[in-house]
């Protein structure tokens, strides 16, 4: 009985968020995903006869010296593409001060862009990771397996609390051998992933997805504050009185916060910073819109 009344929280959860992405998908999502991400090539489709205004470069010249008169090759794009989501499930994601936590609001986000990828007819996979790969899912088409993505994405238990990006993103390069639009989705909480990011956004298509809660980033200005790191469970005191310790933290959170963005782009990584107790629809529009228009 027990096993039967989780299954159906497991469905109904899967299903919320179906809903909760569909319209999104339907009426926002497909045509930018679409317009914005390309096929893997160009494949020959067909000769036709050439008219006027067609590339002199597309003339098959072995066709027109046999009909005698100028063919053009046709080619069509390859559109069928692979979506990888690589999400980061360690104990950092545990946190929210509000309604969300990150790790929710992540397995959201990788189901809007999962649902997006099948509207067009295109492969998903999934890789789960701590500080090593706790899952992995081959891409597949269909909304049966999204279900099962999601299904992953709410209720998998890690088996490590830790965050090792440079793991994933190796794990990613060996896994996957064709091209693949690549998310990366993430609080970042993690140091010495630079030759990673390098490897694979020379081979893949990577977009990283930067969560983060609001107070992670506000202070108190007096009283002593407890700091607690959830993926090693340390808990350090300070007291927020002095000056001195408010500003050390805040130069420690502004050079993180510069060292991602130095690092995301020198490696030529785009890169969508998201509060988790917003909505994430706008600013995904807002990075497709934008990228459309670089194209």
């Amino acid at each position: 009985m027990e096993e039967r009344e989780k299954q159906k929280e497991i469905l109904k959860k899967v299903r919320f968020i179906d809903l909760k992405t569909r319209k999104a998908v339907n009426e926002l999502f497909g045509g930018e995903y679409h317009s914005v991400f390309k096929g893997r090539g160009m494949n020959f489709s067909q000769v036709r006869e050439f008219s006027y205004g067609d590339d002199i470069r597309t003339i098959d010249w072995n066709v027109t010296a046999r009909m005698r008169k100028p063919f053009v090759k046709i080619f069509e794009e390859e559109r069928e593409l692979i979506l990888m989501l690589v999400v980061d499930i360690s104990a950092s994601g545990n946190f929210g001060s509000v309604d969300n936590l990150k790790r929710e609001i992540s397995a959201e986000i990788a189901a809007l862009l999962a649902f997006s990828a099948v509207k067009n007819n295109d492969k998903v996979g999934l890789i789960l990771f701590s500080d090593k790969i706790e899952k992995f899912i081959p891409p597949k088409k269909g909304r049966g397996h999204v279900f099962r993505i999601i299904r992953e994405l709410l209720f998998y238990k890690p088996e490590s609390n830790g965050t090792s990006i440079e793991s994933a993103l190796e794990f990613l390069n060996n896994v996957q051998k064709k091209k693949a639009i690549s998310f990366l989705i993430s609080d970042f909480m993690d140091e010495n992933y630079e030759k990673g990011l390098q490897i694979v956004s020379k081979k893949h298509d990577l977009i990283a997805i930067d969560l983060y809660d609001k107070k992670e980033h506000e202070l108190p200005e007096k009283g002593l504050f407890e700091f607690y790191d959830n993926e090693t469970g340390t808990k350090i005191v300070i007291d927020l009185s002095r000056r001195s310790n408010r500003d050390a933290i805040r130069e420690n959170i502004k050079n993180r916060t510069a060292f991602k963005t130095k690092l995301f782009r020198r490696n030529k990584v785009e890169s969508i910073c998201m509060d988790i107790n917003k909505p994430y629809i706008e600013p995904l529009i807002a990075f497709f819109r934008k990228r459309k228009t670089k194209r």
